[in-house]
């Protein structure tokens, strides 16, 4: 695709797939869940020709990259683990980074854990959230959200999986890519994907047959267990980050989300954004930018608006 390069690096004790194009300081690019380095296309294409080194691995579990067996290897420790060895091969001092859904979850952990190495962050769809000592993120979401919330439907190794063999990788990964409806995503027992043949789910005008293919290739051949292990590992992470308990984030931030975002309009997100308790958390947030219409894959559903927020951002530093 338009000259980007791939190839397998050695990082933390895995292989990592890594796609890159273009010359300069690096850009690297973190994807969240059902997504790949592929998510990044319009970036890393806009961020070549900006004079950047744009840099997006396959997140370890995901995709060409190793998937280790066991959830407990897939904690926020592993996962900057491997992001600081991937800097360290390519070359880098420090780097900006771009998050995305759990890739932003993860962008936030390595601002947290080593600042020293993020020069600028730009967070799209998940704020940062404090960790709360007083209970552990699965009880509270159960709590909050009920049994079917999507987190915790996501806990039991191998069920959730059923499921999506049992529809097919294709049609899940379309409904939940091409999903608009606001608010906690909630899978009920009964068709939990909310999947209907007549009729069938149409495409986005940002997301083409070819590039639905692409995900639904990749997740046949590597399953989803690697990108669920993530989600069981939220009560160990919340154990293993005990030590920044009230840490703030404080590395220069910027923000964007859509009003129509599944985590932006989860109860609490929305309030914790606007009320200036983020800016408490996150002092060097510079800005916090709300796009009219978009949803949660705001990348892919608004890439050149999104690609000038990352320049306009970036160049500054």
């Amino acid at each position: 695709m338009e000259g980007i390069e791939h190839r397998m690096v050695s990082v933390n004790g895995i292989k990592m797939h890594v796609a890159e194009k273009g010359q300069g300081p690096v850009v690297l690019f973190l994807h969240g869940f059902p997504e790949l380095w592929y998510t990044w296309r319009h970036q890393i294409i806009a961020m070549a020709s900006h004079g950047y080194h744009a840099v997006a691995p396959d997140l370890r579990g995901f995709s060409d990259s190793e998937a280790p067996a066991s959830f407990t290897s897939y904690t926020c420790l592993h996962v900057v683990g491997d992001l600081i060895a991937l800097i360290d091969c390519l070359g880098a001092d420090k780097v900006f980074l771009v998050g995305h859904d759990w890739g932003a979850q993860i962008g936030w952990y390595m601002c947290l854990f080593r600042p020293d190495r993020v020069k600028a962050y730009v967070s799209l769809t998940v704020p940062f959230r404090p960790r709360n000592p007083k209970i552990r993120p699965i009880e509270g979401m159960r709590a909050f959200f009920g049994d079917d919330y999507y987190m915790c439907r996501f806990q039991k190794p191998g069920e959730i999986e059923a499921e999506i063999a049992r529809l097919g990788s294709k049609e899940v990964l379309k409904r939940i890519l091409t999903d608009r409806k606001p608010g906690p995503p909630c899978l009920p027992k009964e068709n939990p994907f909310g999947i209907k043949v007549i009729p069938p789910i149409p495409l986005p005008s940002w997301f083409s047959e070819e590039d639905l293919n692409y995900y639904a290739r990749k997740y046949d051949e590597k399953g989803f267990t690697g990108g669920l292990n993530y989600y069981r590992a939220l009560d160990l992470n919340w154990e293993l980050t005990a030590p920044w308990t009230g840490e703030q984030v404080r590395v220069p931030v910027k923000f964007v989300v859509g009003d129509l975002d599944m985590v932006y309009t989860t109860p609490g997100v929305k309030e914790y954004v606007d009320s200036g308790a983020f800016k408490k958390d996150v002092p060097c947030l510079e800005d916090i930018v709300i796009i009219e219409g978009a949803g949660h894959f705001i990348n892919q559903e608004k890439a050149e608006e999104i690609n000038n927020y990352i320049v306009d951002f970036i160049r500054k530093f």
